[in-house]
């Protein structure tokens, strides 16, 4: 009888810790997500990855809080695609909902809008699907970029890429909207530095519906280079309307838009060779969290592929975070020391932080080569050379 009631109390404080980790407040999480309005064919991408990472470490038991698993909860709300609504939602879930948490909105100007917020209530933020020169002028304390691919750093590199390929001629048209702009403005030059000649430069509204005209303006010209400096819906658009035109310079660049799956999908054979930014790749057996991740993705979505931009980005700001909340706990200030401070590993390598700036990952570009998208720049960290339509 005693030995039995010995082994009833062993069970039962081996139980013990996974009673109180089951019964533990949950870790509430908040952010924005541009569900609607003129970004929103881009949240997705960011939205699978916040929701893969919540189901795998509620699967093994919540996060690490500073030696305690708790569960994620997530609170979220539609900023319809507006920066300035994505800052006044994330001051309610600071004063309002009270998260202990937060993940950053889709795009620069959302980033750029609630970063002022994060310094006004000294509340880190790991900002994943951001890239400009701008910033570089935001104090540094309370939030960091994971992102290698910042415009004057793309202008040099993507210039040394077009040299590299062969490259003599280009055309370049870009969107109106800021980022595409910043690359604009730091490509052109480091183009003519390169030797590469710009015959036709153009830009379009975001709200643009036809390129026609200035697609055939560039068939016309006749160069070995096309640029299209673009958001997702005017990268769809280029495409289609591409292909009707018969446009078949060697190389063509769609800053924003290729890494979807859904481009591949809908252009298949045709989207064949044409060049985007990014830095990640599943390829790259030196980052051996890639392929897991990359598994992990298609397992939960179906058989779906990741983008390899913003979905790649969004996850490693999560890695980040999860690995700076098992050493600091959820006290804001030890967070920021320990996400200013510290070296993390992520699916895309090691990132480690200078400002608010990733200094590690190196400015990359990827290609749609056959069904699958490899990393073509730099040469280091390659997975594939280009090859030219």
């Amino acid at each position: 009888m005693m030995k039995i009631m010995l082994r009833a109390i062993i069970a039962a404080l081996i139980l013990l810790p996974t009673m109180f980790a089951h019964g533990a407040d949950p870790v509430r999480i908040g952010y924005s997500i541009c569900k609607t309005g003129l970004f929103a064919q881009g949240a997705p991408s960011q939205i699978t990855a916040y929701e893969l990472w919540r189901d795998q470490v509620n699967a093994a038991g919540g996060p690490d809080v500073a030696g305690q698993k708790r569960p994620i909860e997530f609170v979220w709300y539609d900023d319809e695609s507006s920066p300035a609504k994505a800052a006044q939602i994330y001051e309610k879930l600071i004063t309002d909902d009270q998260v202990d948490l937060l993940l950053p909105p889709w795009g620069t100007p959302h980033h750029l809008s609630v970063a002022g917020v994060a310094e006004k209530y000294r509340f880190p933020i790991v900002g994943n699907t951001a890239a400009s020169v701008a910033i570089r002028e935001l104090k540094p304390g309370y939030i960091w970029f994971v992102t290698a691919q910042i415009p004057d750093r793309i202008g040099i590199e993507l210039a040394a890429l077009m040299s590299e390929s062969g490259v003599k001629s280009a055309a370049v048209i870009a969107n109106v909207l800021p980022f595409a702009q910043e690359n604009f403005q730091f490509l052109i030059p480091a183009l003519e530095k390169a030797g590469i000649t710009v015959k036709l430069t153009e830009q379009y509204p975001p709200d643009i519906s036809d390129m026609t005209t200035m697609l055939t303006s560039i068939k016309n010209a006749d160069v070995d280079a096309v640029i299209v400096l673009s958001y997702p819906s005017d990268s769809f658009l280029y495409m289609g309307q591409a292909k009707e035109l018969g446009i078949d310079s060697p190389f063509q660049f769609l800053l924003v838009g290729p890494a979807i799956e859904a481009f591949m999908g809908a252009f298949g054979s045709s989207a064949d060779g044409i060049v985007t930014m990014g830095h990640w790749s599943p390829h790259q057996k030196a980052w051996p969290r890639a392929m897991q991740f990359f598994k992990a993705y298609q397992e939960k979505y179906e058989g779906a592929v990741p983008d390899y931009l913003d979905t790649a980005m969004a996850y490693m700001s999560l890695e980040i975070l999860e690995q700076a909340v098992a050493i600091a706990g959820l006290d804001k200030e030890k967070l920021r020391d320990t996400i200013a401070s510290g070296t993390f590993d992520t699916i895309n390598g090691l990132v480690r932080f200078e400002g608010v700036e990733n200094v590690i990952t190196p400015t990359g570009f990827l290609q749609i080569q056959g069904s699958d998208m490899h990393l073509i720049w730099p040469k280091e960290v390659a997975t594939s050379s280009f090859q030219s339509r």
